[in-house]
Parts: structure tokens; sequence; C-alpha cells
């Protein structure tokens, strides 16, 4: 899997089809950056982080502080790998359950959710994810197009992935 764009484009990061985790497509990527445009948020938090790729995108455009929050051991392994190839911002790493992370009183610019599909109450997740926002801050939730829209999320659709948008103005 490629970095899109930025510093680090073209990079690539390592993936491993034996970990269960799904990592966002490239399109999907190149939308969420591209509704992110121009990239100018400092402090990112990427939930369920997978191979970290939103994370690895937003530390290529110029993020300087990304923290991961991932629970499965060996994932957390490869995203700090992944880490280790792509020097420059700060990265911060959580091997935890993401709502025991949230319990912490962090804000940022932007985060990223994508929870594993229909194992979590996305609601719940939503409000508690926003008080975590800086003014002006966005949270991007990666889910199946399956799941209706809520809290008045702006949408976006791409195969059966669907993104739905906040903004803490």
């Amino acid at each position: 899997m490629k970095i899109l764009a930025g510093k680090f484009g073209g990079q690539k990061i390592k993936t491993s089809l034996k970990l269960s985790y799904r990592p966002t497509k490239s399109l999907v990527r190149k939308s969420i950056f591209d509704h992110l445009h121009p990239f100018s948020f400092s402090s990112v938090l990427d939930l369920f982080s997978g191979s970290g790729i939103l994370g690895f995108e937003a530390a290529s455009r110029g993020a300087n502080t990304i923290t991961f929050v991932e629970k499965n051991y060996s994932t957390f392994k490869l995203l700090k790998h992944n880490a280790d190839l792509l020097k420059g911002p700060e990265y911060i790493f959580y091997r935890s359950n993401v709502f025991k992370f949230l319990n912490k009183r962090e804000y940022y610019d932007i985060i990223f959710a994508d929870p594993p599909y229909l194992e979590y109450d996305l609601i719940g997740l939503t409000k508690i994810v926003l008080t975590h926002l800086n003014k002006k801050g966005k949270f991007i939730l990666e889910c199946e197009t399956t799941q209706a829209p809520f809290m008045d999320a702006n949408v976006k659709d791409y195969g059966n992935t669907r993104l739905l948008f906040w903004e803490n103005i």
C-alpha cells in the first residue's frame, strides 16, 4: 500500500494479509484528503488505526502529531514498524480499546475512525469523539453504506464504503 501524496508520497507501508484490518482504499483516501484540502491540521487522532494509512497520509501532508489507537498486538507492532520508516512528525501510540482511550481529555484538529463494521454503536462513538475536537476540528467516520446517516453528518459514498463528516464550528 502506498501513501498518495505529500512528503511521503509514493512510499510504501507494510501490510499483512494475516491481520484482520481493512485498510482504507486509495480512492476513499484521495476523497478524504481532497475534502480536507488545503490540509492545515496539526494534531491527528487515528482510532482503530489498523495499517495506520490515514494517519500516515496526514503525516505526509504536514500534521505535526499523529496519535494512533489500536488494540490488536500484531497490528500494533506493524503500525510502529511503518512509523519507523516515515520519519518526521511526532507519532504517539496507544495499544488500547478506543473507548478506554477516549476517557482521556485530549483534543485534536482531526479525528479519523474506521471501526470494524457492525461491531460498535457508531452514534455513541460519534458523540464521544466529537467532544475531543478542537474548534474547527473535523471528524471522519468510515462505515458501510448500509449505515444510515445520523447527527446531521455530511455523507459521501464510494462503492460499499460510506464516509460521514462532522466539523466542530
